[in-house]
Order: structure tokens, then C-alpha cells, then sequence
């Protein structure tokens, strides 16, 4: 029997409630079709909305990385919500025997210590890039070796004219919130950035989380992501 995740029954929900919605509208509306159609919009755009921001992990999640980062109760608190996420969304997990192996993180949340560093890593955590298309300026938080996304993800982000990226450095970035680019996180290819010099204030809701100053250079990061990369 095929498994229905927490993304799919809300929307299965959405459609079931689409009917009677419809048929009470026409009940209390009347009887132009055009008028039921665009008050028909405009709920569904409202409940949109309001699945957006009620329904959704990523904004609970993000609401309550802002209040621990305002009250510095955690210092860990973002890599438990990334696994959360991912444990939330689905991971591929493989057996061996009749035990399930451990869930794997992804987009360089791994807690395991990065050590030592590839040579051909060119950028470290710390350090303020730019995007070299989208022009949004950020800090980086991890990386990894190649990337490493669920497998679904991998495929529409990265074209057959483009599948060698997939085998290059990727890095987490905190978007700088005064570009006003929409995201806070991006997860990137070490060819689409570049390292910037001066620019000290990046504005970001969990720069206290993962940084403890700037030294002029980078971001000096905090003792427990100084032990997950101990040659950045």
C-alpha cells in the first residue's frame, strides 16, 4: 500500500473541502456562475494563505528559530530543526538485516566532524559570498564534498547538460536578509559564488547561532561549529 506523507493529506483535505465549499456558496450567492467563480478564487486563495502559514513546518520552524536565536537559549537548535526537516519530509533510508540504517542528513547539516578538508574545497564557513547570478550577498554555514540532496531534488535542479555539478563542492549559505531575496538559506555549487572582502554586516536571524564575531576577514565561528570543521 503506498504511504501518504503529511504534504499529500493536506492537499487530499483541501480537495475534499473544495465541494461543499462550492455548494455552499451556491446556496448563499446565488445562481450567476460568474460570481460564484470569483468568490471561489478568492477563498481558495485565502486558504492558501492561511496553509502557508498555519500548516507549514518551514514557517513554525523559522518562527521558532527566531525566538531561540532573541533569547540565545541553544546553540544547536538549527541543526535539530534541519534534521527534523528531514526527517519530516522523507530521507532515503536502506536495511541492513532487520535493522534500518541511520537517517542521513542532507544540504550540509551533517553533525559528523569535517576532517580533513578536500584541497579542492575553495571556500570556508565563515566567509561572505556573493551569488554570482542571483546578486544576493550571504555568509557560508557548511559544506560538502559533492552534493547532497535527496535524489528527487538532484534531478530537475541539475539538467543532463549540467549533472557534473552534482559532483562538485556545495555550500550552505544564511542569506543576508537586506538583499530582500525572499529566502533565508540557499544550498549552492561552488561555481555559482564567490568570496567578497568588506562586508562585514550580514543580517540574518541565526548569525548568533553559528558566529561569535568578525575578525576581518570571515565570521570567527562558535566553539561547537569550529569542532565540526576544525580546518576552516
Amino acid at each position: 500500500m503506498p504511504q501518504i506523507n503529511a504534504a499529500a493529506a493536506l492537499q487530499i483535505s483541501m480537495l475534499l473541502f473544495a465541494l461543499p465549499a462550492q455548494y455552499f456558496i451556491s446556496q448563499w450567492y446565488g445562481t450567476d456562475s460568474a460570481e460564484r467563480s470569483q468568490i471561489t478564487e478568492r477563498i481558495i486563495a485565502s486558504w492558501s494563505i492561511s496553509t502557508r502559514s498555519y500548516f507549514s513546518l518551514d514557517a513554525w520552524a523559522d518562527c521558532l528559530k527566531l525566538w531561540l536565536s532573541k533569547t540565545r537559549t541553544c546553540l544547536h537548535v538549527e541543526l535539530l530543526i534541519l534534521h527534523f526537516r528531514n526527517w519530516y519530509y522523507g530521507e532515503n533510508k536502506t536495511k541492513s538485516g532487520d535493522n534500518a540504517a541511520k537517517p542521513r542528513s542532507y544540504l550540509a547539516a551533517s553533525t559528523h566532524v569535517h576532517s580533513p578538508k578536500p584541497e579542492y574545497i575553495k571556500f570556508r564557513v565563515g566567509q561572505v559570498i556573493i551569488h554570482r547570478r542571483f546578486g544576493y550577498s550571504g555568509v557560508i554555514v557548511g559544506w560538502d564534498v559533492k552534493a547532497n540532496t535527496p535524489e528527487e531534488q538532484l534531478q530537475p535542479r541539475y539538467p543532463p547538460v549540467k549533472q557534473d555539478l552534482k559532483d562538485t563542492p556545495h555550500y550552505r549559505i544564511l542569506i543576508n536578509k537586506a538583499n530582500g531575496f525572499g529566502k533565508s538559506t540557499a544550498y549552492v555549487s561552488e561555481e555559482e559564488i564567490t568570496v567578497i572582502m568588506g562586508l562585514e554586516v550580514v543580517h540574518h536571524p541565526d548569525m548568533e547561532t553559528y558566529f561569535s564575531g568578525y575578525d576581518g576577514s570571515k565570521y570567527i565561528m562558535q566553539p561547537w561549529l569550529k569542532k565540526l570543521y576544525p580546518h576552516d
